[in-house]
């Protein structure tokens, strides 16, 4: 574990610093319950010196010009491929994942430094027509400053990569706070790369810590302009309450409960498939799976046949066996909450076509269905792997049930006809909505992000660009302006 214990520390200005709290956060394998390292966790002060340490260095980094920020990107590029079995197995040892979900967000996070590189280059500069004659109307696209970055568990290399990467390429500096799940592959870890690729001190900072300890005060402290949450909508409410009263930005990417949808005409081998993996990938812990399988009742039958018998054969275990498909869900506390769910759904008269069992933090594949009207488990997120399957009959009663959510983050349809596809989803309240796809997607050159309780804002490409920069409007009077007065 000589990995976790190196990065286990706070990373403020450049330095690797034990933080000064009088408590540790214990990061736990959740397969095994193998102690991989004990982090202090940093207090208040820290936050401040971390903020402080940022705002020093972010005006020497935009200095630095894009040609230099974009040379520290590519090197964290190169980095990353070179360590590549390194971080796979750490995201497997601290995450629980699966080596193909591991491998999965190594590639996914090189694909977005790669278009990071390439963002350093992107904010220009527009000469506008100006009423006046004489005048000059130029407006600059310019870093915002220092940007505050709160980090989810379930994606947590891929996640922080795609907030930072393009906040360091646009000429900001960024503070890191990890979830304390992961707080060595959400934090320490990219600390290192991009400490290794040239970065200058101070320009990323990494604080391991938790509310409990520091309350407010990482989204309340008056340096930073932009405060990038990933998590749950109910903590996510309340970061943007905080900051909105402090006339801070805010990106949210909240919860999901997306819809699967298989309409009469749909390709059911393909549309089992997709579902599978949907709802199933890295143990239903991601906020775009599919909660919710939707069915066309003429086709009900034959999809509920092949997709539970698909289900049953998802090998629930090590997720460092190669066959394994299921790995622990991320806590004890995660499990007991989801087999709670399961019983309570059961006993309001739902069935289950299969139920998993649940040994410890391994929780095997349930899927359900019969649920009734108003059942609270089709209204809320559920990360695990818990399936349910709806039956719909038309097209109009699909976009009900769909729309039929708090949130709305993505989704997917199935249909021979993939305009029928695109008309559908027009109709759905999503941020995100794929045809003969997978709800699971993110692109970096692609808005991502959800409407409703799935969030605020949106991430990658154009829309990084317009959420970590500021526009400035300078004018330049070449005669003389004539004034009344």
């Amino acid at each position: 574990m000589s990995f976790f214990n190196e990065l286990a520390r706070q990373y403020i200005d450049g330095e690797w610093l034990t933080g000064s709290g009088s408590w540790d956060i214990i990061d736990f394998n959740p397969y095994n319950g193998e102690k991989l390292c004990a982090v202090t966790v940093a207090t208040a002060a820290e936050v401040d010196l971390a903020y402080r340490a940022a705002e020093r260095a972010q005006r020497t980094w935009a200095e630095a010009g894009p040609y230099a920020r974009r040379t520290v990107l590519e090197n964290a590029v190169r980095l990353v491929g070179e360590r590549s079995g390194e971080i796979i197995e750490m995201i497997i040892d601290e995450l629980g994942g699966t080596r193909f979900r591991a491998e999965y967000e190594v590639r996914a996070a090189q694909e977005f430094l790669r278009a990071a590189a390439g963002q350093t280059l992107r904010p220009e500069a527009q000469l506008l027509p100006a009423a006046a004659d004489g005048k000059e109307n130029r407006v600059y696209r310019l870093p915002v400053g220092v940007i505050g970055v709160i980090s989810a568990f379930n994606f947590p290399f891929l996640v922080t990569m795609k907030t930072v990467a393009p906040a360091l390429a646009l000429g900001n500096a960024v503070v890191v706070k990890p979830h304390q799940n992961a707080p060595i592959v959400g934090g320490g870890l990219v600390a290192r790369i991009f400490e290794d690729a040239g970065l200058p001190a101070g320009v990323l900072n990494v604080l391991i810590t938790d509310s409990a300890e520091i309350g407010d005060t990482f989204i309340d402290h008056p340096v930073p302009k932009v405060i990038s949450f990933t998590g749950s909508d109910r903590v996510g409410r309340h970061v943007a309450a905080t900051a909105a009263g402090l006339f801070k930005k805010t990106i949210l990417e909240l919860s999901g409960n997306s819809a699967l949808v298989v309409l009469e005409d749909a390709d059911i081998e393909h549309a089992v498939r997709a579902a599978v993996f949907s709802r199933f990938l890295y143990q239903g812990q991601v906020s775009m799976a599919a909660n919710r399988i939707l069915v066309d009742r003429s086709v009900e039958k034959e999809f509920t046949e092949r997709f539970t018998a698909e289900v049953r054969t998802l090998r629930t275990g090590d997720p460092r066996d190669p066959d394994t498909r299921i790995g622990p869900v991320i806590s004890e506390f995660q499990a007991d909450a989801l087999t709670a769910l399961v019983d309570e759904a059961l006993a309001q008269g739902a069935t289950a076509l299969v139920r998993g069992r649940t040994r410890g933090n391994l929780v095997g594949p349930t899927v359900l269905t019969g649920l009734t009207d108003g059942s609270p488990l089709l209204e809320q997120e559920i990360l695990g792997p818990v399936a349910l399957l709806i039956p719909f009959d038309g097209e109009d009663d699909a976009v009900r049930i769909a729309n039929d959510s708090p949130y709305g983050l993505s989704g997917a349809v199935h249909t021979a006809d993939a305009e029928r596809g695109v008309r559908f989803a027009r109709r759905v309240v999503s941020g995100m909505f794929h045809v003969n796809d997978s709800t699971v997607q993110d692109d970096p050159l692609v808005a991502f992000g959800g409407e409703k309780g799935s969030g605020m804002g949106r991430l990658n490409g154009e829309a990084a660009v317009r959420a970590f920069t500021t526009q400035r409007w300078m004018s330049i009077q070449h005669g003389r302006t004539a004034f009344p007065f």
